[in-house]
């Protein structure tokens, strides 16, 4: 599938796809400084489409901009009204939604403060980021080479376009080695996330995640703590090294993008079918983005 739609929201207008377009020289496009979300829509009973967790994407895309510096011209509410006015101009009740905010051009240079701030809004249609295949039976990864951001170097809690490169890089490192997907560790050597994902692991009924300090805190891996939680079980947040995924009964990975997916193998070593707590977590996740468990119900768009 590709990315294109009838209309992108920028700078409070809907404009057609192919007039959505930004200077070469400007600023984010050179450094990076910039900020986004990814967010979805799914079809539910009605026939409508509902947003799952709209407020908390919105509310941490703005908290990003806030972090790098961003003064954004836009408030919560009206960045609401956007993605609803975007879903409806191009009728898309299911699709994957990215705001992003940048810096245009102005001036150049990593001092510069006064370039105008943007942001834009577009819709595409997006199956599942690591396969139907891999939702169904799990996918390979391997440990990557490539280096988590340490705590200090960057703003882990933002969700800012440049610190995706090394993300990209071991992306491109692991398919090409033959994997679908890489697990970074963090500076000290402990495991941090995909490169993409948040990351959960249970051994003998007990169920880990990194904790949110050299990782970016997930929306999704805040609402399989809650289904976990909701079904009696604990999650530890704690740090552990990668062996801890070579001897686990069960890995998973979640992400508004990738949902949620099993993992069978790490690093050549088996974990083996998605066991029991990875199938559950699916289902109520699954039947939660589509309006069917009452207390994970999405925002439903009045269209």
């Amino acid at each position: 599938m590709g990315i294109e739609s009838k209309s992108i929201w920028m700078d409070g207008k809907l404009v057609p796809y192919e007039d959505a377009k930004i200077h070469v020289l400007s600023h984010t496009l050179h450094y990076g400084l910039g900020v986004f979300e990814g967010i979805r829509s799914y079809p539910q009973a009605n026939g409508r489409g509902g947003v799952f967790k709209l407020d908390e994407h919105l509310r941490r895309l703005l908290d990003s901009a806030k972090m790098c510096r961003m003064d954004v011209p836009w408030t919560h509410a009206q960045l609401k009204e956007a993605v609803v006015q975007t879903l409806r101009e191009n009728d898309m009740p299911d699709c994957y939604i990215r705001p992003i905010i940048f810096f245009g051009a102005g001036k150049m240079g990593l001092g510069a403060r006064d370039n105008p701030v943007h942001c834009a809004i577009a819709v595409w249609d997006w199956g599942k980021y690591l396969g139907d295949e891999g939702i169904r039976n799990g996918i390979r990864v391997q440990t990557s080479t490539f280096t988590r951001h340490h705590v200090n170097s960057n703003l882990q809690r933002a969700k800012v376009i440049g610190h995706y490169v090394n993300s990209v890089l071991a992306r491109y490192e692991a398919v090409e080695n033959g994997y679908d997907e890489a697990i970074m560790l963090d500076g000290a050597g402990y495991v941090a996330e995909g490169t993409g994902e948040n990351l959960f692991a249970c051994r003998d009924g007990v169920v880990k995640t990194p904790p949110v300090v050299n990782i970016l805190g997930g929306i999704t891996r805040r609402t399989v703590i809650d289904v976990l939680k909701h079904d009696g079980i604990q999650v530890h947040e704690m740090h552990f090294g990668r062996d801890a995924l070579y001897v686990a009964d069960e890995v998973f990975l979640s992400g508004t993008a990738a949902e949620i997916t099993p993992v069978r193998e790490v690093d050549r070593r088996a974990v083996g079918v998605p066991g029991p707590l990875t199938r559950r977590v699916q289902d109520v996740y699954n039947r939660g983005v589509h309006g069917e468990v009452d207390w994970l119900r999405p925002f439903i768009t009045n269209w």
